[in-house]
């Protein structure tokens, strides 16, 4: 899932260019274009991305006999916002949010997550993100509901997180305190910090050789989501 601080989405380098790779990978992706925040055109405005991250979900599961998937392989992978939603998505799968939920899982079977948003607090939110989807006078109560690293349980998908310490947008801290809650939850996870590549970098961080996306493979593979 792209992202662009809830207000764009940088679809083609955070969505396209790495659904083609992991193509080559073997994985089957789908790029979701979800709706951006709009107080004027959608009745709760804070819940509409969430509302699109789920009915992806129960999308792609319906369809996996189609496309010849296991509907329980079904993962998330988020950038920044995007990284944000992806992360609500994997803490706020117990209650889906609509009127008419259905019975099909929103629950991601993993979570992938690119220099992500976590955080609403006010020591390590990124502004324009809590902005664009709670408005600018927040509740208390929204801030922790949106606080990925506050609603981290035992059923939190595992995770992988990749950030650069040099982020000036969207502070590391934020993949920091996130992993650390998943470790709290005894949930698996992966964390790679880079010492350098600031935010955005997409697919390859020019300030190092390696490659975020084989380490990503390597992952995954280990924990049987390239099998068959």
């Amino acid at each position: 899932m792209p992202r662009r601080g809830y207000g764009r989405l940088a679809i083609d380098h955070e969505g396209y260019d790495v659904a083609k790779r992991l193509n080559e990978l073997g994985v089957a992706a789908f790029v979701l274009k979800y709706r951006l925040p709009n107080a004027q055109s959608q009745p709760d405005k804070t819940i509409a991305p969430l509302l699109d991250v789920q009915q992806a979900l129960r999308l792609v599961r319906q369809l996996a006999p189609k496309y010849n998937l296991n509907p329980e392989r079904i993962g998330l992978m988020g950038f920044s916002a995007g990284g944000h939603l992806a992360a609500t998505a994997g803490t706020h799968f117990a209650r889906p949010v609509g009127d008419n939920p259905g019975s099909v899982s929103v629950r991601p079977a993993f979570l992938v997550l690119l220099y992500p948003v976590i955080s609403f607090t006010d020591s390590l939110m990124h502004k324009n993100s809590r902005d664009n989807l709670l408005g600018t006078t927040p509740s208390p109560e929204q801030v922790r509901h949106y606080s990925a690293e506050l609603n981290v349980s035992a059923q939190t998908p595992p995770t992988f997180i990749v950030h650069a310490e040099d982020d000036k947008t969207v502070p590391v801290q934020n993949s920091l305190v996130f992993y650390q809650a998943l470790r709290r939850h005894g949930v698996p996870a992966e964390l790679h910090i880079y010492p350098h590549g600031g935010h955005g970098f997409g697919l390859n961080n020019k300030t190092t050789k390696d490659q975020w996306m084989d380490r990503l493979q390597n992952w995954m593979d280990a924990n049987g989501w390239l099998t068959r």
